[in-house]
């Protein structure tokens, strides 16, 4: 049975080529239109749509608050199309933290003529969001708001041992050796992180690579969002800084991130130049084969909620290379259990834990 889709935005223009391009996926049926806000909850009431695709800017009722009444009173998988302005990308990330599934950035603003550049990406996400169980999306709603009313003066630590579980000292990382946490993640992955960065202490003695699939213009505002709750900074990674302890390093969109041993230092590499890998760029995949090569340092690879099999790879690198630990987040708290269940599948995991046990997983392989 195909997935009905309600798409929503105040262009007729744009209207109609959202609707033509889901139109070409066999598994997608457009169920109607809306112009605004209020139009689309009268529409989600009366035609109960699998997915939404939502524009952030409209008239009367813009699409942040449209997304917080649906969210609030017709709950359904959403996602939302944004221009690539600075506040059209902390609008979005707003939106994810509400409850949108993913966004898809508008080529050239508001009205794209040229929307068909993303077409294949459109009727992606929406097909994959129109499979997120919504009891999903609820949950992690409600426990982003409970993360963003922590008082984050405090340290966060680490719980202790479970009974039963392993201690640290039988994982076999060598305590005299740095360390390094890499982590990748796509779909769902702006509030998991949130979940897994404001739950580090900036004690950390390790610096932090994140790769988000996520384009040009957003990663900033991520970051920014991101260092603004959490104990540790967070900053968008820059060509050639020199890695820090307690900092945690995003992939700048459009660009893969590399990091280079120059001696004592380990660098950032960016590069437009290499072609997108699966897709992505940036890779996870790319920044966990560079780290693979470097040596005295044990490894953390964490791979969260995201579409395709992005990190598999790079993971089975870091673990012919060298000393790495891997945690995988598990099917319960994924939104989209793409990349983590490739990860699994290959054997390449040594914890698969819930989103808000990821960060004391990395804790216990920094004891």
């Amino acid at each position: 049975m195909k997935k009905k889709v309600l798409v929503v935005d105040d262009s007729a223009f744009m209207r109609k080529l959202i609707s033509d391009f889901l139109s070409t996926s066999d598994q997608l049926e457009v169920a109607g239109i809306a112009r605004n806000g209020e139009d689309a909850l009268a529409k989600i009431i009366k035609l109960s749509p699998d997915v939404v695709t939502l524009d952030v800017e409209m008239p009367k009722m813009n699409g942040i608050e449209a997304l917080k009444r649906v969210m609030a009173e017709c709950p359904v998988p959403v996602v939302m199309l944004s221009s690539t302005t600075k506040e059209g990308a902390e609008e979005t990330l707003k939106a994810i933290q509400l409850g949108a599934v993913d966004f898809i950035a508008k080529p050239s603003g508001t009205i794209s003529l040229d929307l068909h550049k993303v077409q294949d990406e459109i009727v992606q996400k929406v097909l994959s969001a129109s499979q997120v169980p919504i009891t999903k999306l609820l949950k992690s709603r409600t426990s982003i708001e409970s993360d963003s009313k922590k008082d984050f003066h405090k340290e966060h630590i680490p719980r202790k041992e479970e009974p039963g579980t392993t201690s640290s000292s039988a994982f076999n990382l060598n305590d005299n050796k740095n360390k390094i946490i890499l982590i990748g993640t796509s779909t769902g992955g702006p509030r998991a992180l949130q979940h897994v960065l404001t739950e580090l202490p900036s004690s950390l003695n390790a610096p932090v690579l994140i790769v988000q699939h996520m384009p040009a213009g957003f990663t900033k505002s991520l970051a920014d969002r991101l260092n603004s709750i959490s104990n540790i900074r967070v900053k968008e990674a820059e060509q050639g800084e020199v890695l820090q302890d307690g900092t945690a390093y995003i992939a700048p969109g459009g660009y893969h991130m590399k990091i280079m041993q120059a001696e004592t230092m380990m660098k950032v590499h960016l590069s437009k130049e290499e072609e997108p890998r699966n897709g992505h760029r940036p890779s996870v995949d790319v920044l966990f084969e560079s780290v693979s090569k470097i040596d005295d340092y044990n490894k953390i690879a964490v791979i969260m909620t995201g579409m395709g099999t992005d990190g598999t790879q790079g993971v089975k690198q870091l673990k012919e290379y060298g000393s790495v630990k891997t945690i995988a987040e598990s099917h319960d708290s994924c939104i989209v259990y793409g990349m983590p269940k490739s990860v699994i599948a290959a054997n390449l995991s040594d914890d698969i834990v819930n989103v808000d046990e990821i960060a004391q997983s990395i804790m216990k392989y920094m004891m």
